[in-house]
C-alpha cells in the first residue's frame, strides 16, 4: 500500500494512492459539499458540488473521482467554488419542483441543507416549473418526480447493492428521468424487492414511504454504508 502525501487546504495529509479527494479529506475530517456522492456506492461525478482546485491548474476537477497524487495541492473552499457551488443548488431548485414546506423530508434533505451551507436566500435563475409526475402504485413507495435531482443514488444502490436493476435513466437534457423497468409503473415492476435501499439512498424527498406526512420522512442513508461494510468486512455490528 503505497501512501502519498499532499495538501488540503493548507493541511498536510496522508492517503492510500487507491483514495479519491474526497475519501481523503473525509478521513481528515475536511467537508466537501456532495450530493450524488454516497458511501458505499461507485462514484459518478454527477452533481459537480464536490468540485475542487488544484494549485497549478486552472482546471477545476470533481474530487469523489480524483485520486491523491504525490506533492498535490488542493483547495476546496475557495471564492470560485462557492460562486459555482451556489449557482448549481440555484440551478437545481429552478430546474425542478421543490417546495420546501410541503415536502416529506423538509428538515431531512440534503439539498435543503447544501442550499443553507451556500447562503442561498433566492434563486436568480427563472424557474422551468416542468410538468411531472408522481408514482404511487406501490404498496410501501412512491416517487415524485418533481423532487427528483437525477444524482443517480436509487439507480446505483438497486443495481450495486440490491441486484435487481429496477432503475434506470431514461430521457436527454431536461427531460432526463428516472424510470423502473421498462418505464412502467413502480407498482407493476416485476424486478423491484420492494427492499427500500432506493428510498434510503434518496438525498431528497423524491423517493419516499407512503403515508409519510410533511416533515416526517427520514432517510436512513447510513443504511447504505452499514451493508457494504457488512459484506465486505464480516462486520454485522
Amino acid at each position: 500500500m503505497a501512501v502519498k502525501t499532499l495538501t488540503i487546504n493548507d493541511q498536510p495529509i496522508g492517503a492510500d494512492e487507491k483514495e479519491t479527494i474526497l475519501q481523503a479529506a473525509q478521513d481528515a475530517g475536511i467537508s466537501i459539499p456532495t450530493l450524488c456522492y454516497l458511501q458505499g456506492l461507485s462514484e459518478v461525478g454527477a452533481c459537480r458540488l464536490c468540485l475542487v482546485e488544484i494549485v497549478g491548474s486552472n482546471r477545476l476537477v470533481p474530487a469523489c473521482v480524483t485520486k491523491v497524487a504525490e506533492g498535490m495541492e488542493v483547495m476546496t473552499n475557495t471564492e470560485r467554488l462557492q460562486k459555482y457551488r451556489r449557482t448549481i443548488v440555484e440551478m437545481l431548485f429552478a430546474e425542478g419542483n421543490h417546495i420546501c414546506a410541503v415536502c416529506v423530508s423538509n428538515g431531512n434533505c440534503e439539498l435543503q441543507d447544501l442550499a443553507i451551507e451556500m447562503g442561498m436566500d433566492h434563486v436568480r435563475l427563472e424557474y422551468q416549473f416542468p410538468q411531472r409526475q408522481v408514482d404511487i402504485s406501490h404498496k410501501r413507495f412512491g416517487i415524485d418526480h418533481n423532487r427528483c435531482v437525477l444524482c443517480t443514488r436509487c439507480v446505483r444502490v438497486c443495481d450495486e447493492i440490491e441486484g435487481a436493476h429496477t432503475w434506470d435513466m431514461a430521457g436527454r437534457g431536461k427531460n432526463s428521468h428516472v424510470i423502473t423497468d421498462l418505464n412502467q409503473p413502480w407498482g407493476t415492476s416485476d424486478t423491484c424487492t420492494s427492499c427500500g435501499k432506493c428510498v434510503n439512498a434518496c438525498p431528497t424527498g423524491a423517493i419516499f414511504d407512503q403515508g409519510s406526512s410533511v416533515g416526517e420522512m427520514v432517510h436512513q442513508r447510513d443504511r447504505i454504508k452499514f451493508i457494504v461494510t457488512a459484506r465486505e468486512k464480516k462486520q454485522w455490528s
